[in-house]
C-alpha cells in the first residue's frame, strides 16, 4: 500500500525544493557538530511556520539511525485505537519512505493491541509532518507508523512495555520519534505554566505522573497517549534522563498571546 501525502501544501510546502530548503533552514544540520545519541525524541506536529523551529532543533541535534518508530496521535475519530501500518510506503513531496516490515512484524507480535489499519492513518498529520525532516537528514531509513487514539492508561503502558521489549532485543539501533503538541488554546502565560508541569514529568520519565498532571490540571497535550507509550518503553530500556531542547508557543511566532499552542522539543537517553 502506498499512502499519499495528506497535508502537503498545508502544514508544509508541496514543492520539493522549497520543502528541502525549509527543513534544512529549520534544522541547521551544518551547525550540529556534536550530535547526541538518544533513544527517543519528542517533537511537535503543527504547521512548520508555527512549530518547525522546535522540531528542527531536535532533529538537527541528534544522530538518526536507519530504523525509526514513529508514534503519533490520532486526531480524528476514525480507525483503530492503536493503529499500525506494517507494509508499503508513505509518500511526501521528497519521495517515498518504506515501512520496515520486519520491525512492524516484531511490534505486532509483542504488542497484541496494535491493529493493522490504514483508515486511522489516511488523513492524520501528526506522523506525516515528521517525515520530511527525516528524509532530508536521514536518507535511506525505514520506519513504522503507529497512531494512538486511546487514553486508556493500561492499554498505553502495555503497548509501551511491548515496544520496550522489541527495542531491547533489536540488533540494530531504533529511534522512537514521538509526535505531540503541548497545551492548546489558552493564553500564553497559562500555556507556558501548564507546559512546564508536563515537561517536568517528561524529564523524569514519569509516565503515571504525566498522565495524572495532564488530567488534574487540564493540560490539553494532544500527544499524551503517544508520550505515555514512549515513556513506558524508555523505562523498560533503562533510559536515564530526558532533556528539553526547545520550548515555545505559537505566540512566539505570531505575536498573538491570547490563544496559543505550546510546542516542546525533547530527547531521552
Amino acid at each position: 500500500m502506498l499512502r499519499p501525502p495528506a497535508v502537503a501544501g498545508q502544514f508544509y510546502p508541496s514543492n520539493p525544493e522549497e520543502l528541502s530548503r525549509l527543513v534544512r533552514r529549520l534544522s541547521h544540520p551544518e551547525k550540529s557538530k556534536n550530535k547526541k545519541h538518544v533513544k527517543a525524541s519528542m517533537v511537535p506536529h503543527a504547521g512548520y511556520i508555527y512549530s518547525g523551529a522546535v522540531a528542527g532543533a531536535v532533529f538537527g541535534s541528534i544522530c538518526l539511525p536507519k530504523k525509526i518508530l514513529l508514534l503519533g496521535v490520532r486526531h480524528f475519530p476514525r480507525g483503530e485505537a492503536l493503529a499500525i501500518n506494517s507494509a508499503g510506503a508513505w509518500r511526501t513531496p521528497l519521495g517515498d519512505v518504506p515501512i520496515d516490515e520486519e520491525l512492524a512484524a516484531r511490534l505486532e507480535k509483542e504488542c497484541p493491541l496494535l491493529c493493522e489499519d490504514s483508515v486511522a492513518h489516511s488523513r492524520e498529520h501528526s506522523l506525516e509532518v515528521e517525515l520530511p525532516f527525516l528524509q532530508c537528514l536521514d536518507q535511506g531509513f525505514s520506519f513504522v507508523p503507529i497512531a494512538v487514539g486511546t487514553l486508556n492508561f493500561e492499554e498505553l503502558t502495555v503497548t509501551g512495555e511491548g515496544i520496550g521489549r522489541v527495542l531491547k532485543e533489536s540488533q540494530k539501533e531504533i529511534l522512537v520519534v514521538t509526535s505531540s503538541d503541548m497545551n492548546h488554546y489558552e493564553d500564553d502565560v497559562t500555556t507556558k505554566k501548564k507546559d512546564r508541569m508536563a515537561i517536568a514529568r517528561l524529564l523524569k520519565l514519569d509516565a503515571a505522573g504525566l498522565y495524572d498532571v495532564c488530567r488534574r490540571e487540564k493540560i490539553s497535550m494532544c500527544g499524551l497517549g503517544p508520550a505515555i507509550v514512549m515513556l513506558t518503553a524508555m523505562n523498560a530500556l533503562g533510559a536515564q534522563q530526558g532533556e528539553l531542547i526547545r520550548h515555545e508557543t505559537s505566540g512566539d511566532v505570531t505575536g498573538e498571546r491570547e490563544r496559543v499552542v505550546g510546542y516542546a522539543g525533547m530527547v531521552f537517553a
